[in-house]
């Protein structure tokens, strides 16, 4: 069963159309979530909304949206106003342009959708479109109004349905220049860069995200299931660490252990205490998503 959409409306090109729906692709549903609690009576904090001059509640109806013109100054608007600015949808997710995918800069990517037929009658009018796409290798951009406001979406062919990409505007992204203002135009040559590119070699791969692990939220599962079960919780120390670093050496040794990067300045004890965690790391690493289940089933039946 598909799940619920987050929008419907219909898919042109040109002439041809036919109902869609877009549904999210990205979901944080899975994480651990935390309320906040009054440790003296264990009751749920709700949050409410306080006049910082008076110091007294404010009810939702006396609530209204300003914007500061000047220090504690501001126009308020009510909501008809605000709604008025609103653009009209006519819920068509029009084509604009059609391009190759790699033309668009991953800066503007903001978050991806699964793009699908509303119906069995707009099956084959989309079919048409995805495959037609996926044949001259382009993806698509198009726009409509979605979320109040009128966006841009890049639409690409992905299986049996599409995968629309809403892009960020461009006064939405920080120019680099900022953020590398500081950073001086180093030349890199002769063995330093031979023995960085051999490195990389080494440790050519695939894309695979079920290989990744999300360490934090492992951890918290397996704070709460200790938490749980009465078992201490210890604070862990952070380890002391140099910044001193003899590059060529470390890319010498990395080179010669396939790879490995070594700790700056560690010393040969450090090491094998190092080594001991990491062994037992890897032995709690496979029980932690028994434990996050184990949690989770708790969670639920509570």
């Amino acid at each position: 069963m598909a799940p619920r959409a987050n929008w419907k409306g219909y898919l042109k090109l040109a002439e041809l159309a036919c109902t869609v729906s877009l549904y999210t692709a990205v979901s944080t549903s899975e994480r651990i979530v935390f309320h906040t609690i009054n440790r003296e009576t264990g009751h749920r904090v709700r949050r409410q909304f306080i006049d910082e001059e008076t110091g007294k509640p404010v009810e939702t109806t006396d609530q209204v949206k300003g914007y500061e013109t000047a220090k504690g100054e501001y126009v308020m608007l009510e909501p008809e106003e605000i709604a008025s600015a609103l653009p009209e949808s006519d819920k068509t997710l029009g084509f604009d342009a059609f391009l190759e995918c790699d033309t668009i800069d991953d800066l503007y990517f903001d978050r991806p959708y699964y793009l699908a037929p509303s119906d069995t009658i707009s099956e084959k009018a989309f079919a048409v479109m995805r495959e037609g796409m996926r044949e001259k290798k382009v993806a698509g951009l198009a726009r409509t109004v979605l979320f109040r406001r009128l966006r841009t979406l890049l639409l690409r062919p992905y299986g049996a349905g599409m995968i629309a990409t809403t892009l960020n505007f461009d006064y939405e992204i920080r120019s680099p220049e900022e953020a590398f203002a500081d950073i001086p135009d180093r030349k890199i040559k002769g063995e330093m860069l031979d023995l960085a590119k051999h490195i990389i070699e080494t440790k050519r791969g695939k894309f695979d995200p079920s290989e990744f692990e999300d360490r934090y939220e492992a951890a918290l599962a397996e704070l709460v299931r200790a938490k749980l079960e009465g078992k201490p919780i210890e604070a862990r120390k952070p380890e002391p660490a140099s910044n001193v670093v003899d590059l060529m050496e470390a890319l010498r040794k990395s080179a010669a252990g396939g790879g490995t990067t070594p700790r700056p300045q560690a010393q040969s004890s450090d090491d094998k205490q190092r080594a001991g965690k990491s062994r037992s790391a890897s032995r709690k690493t496979a029980g932690r998503t028994k434990s996050r289940a184990a949690v989770t089933r708790r969670r639920k039946a509570g």
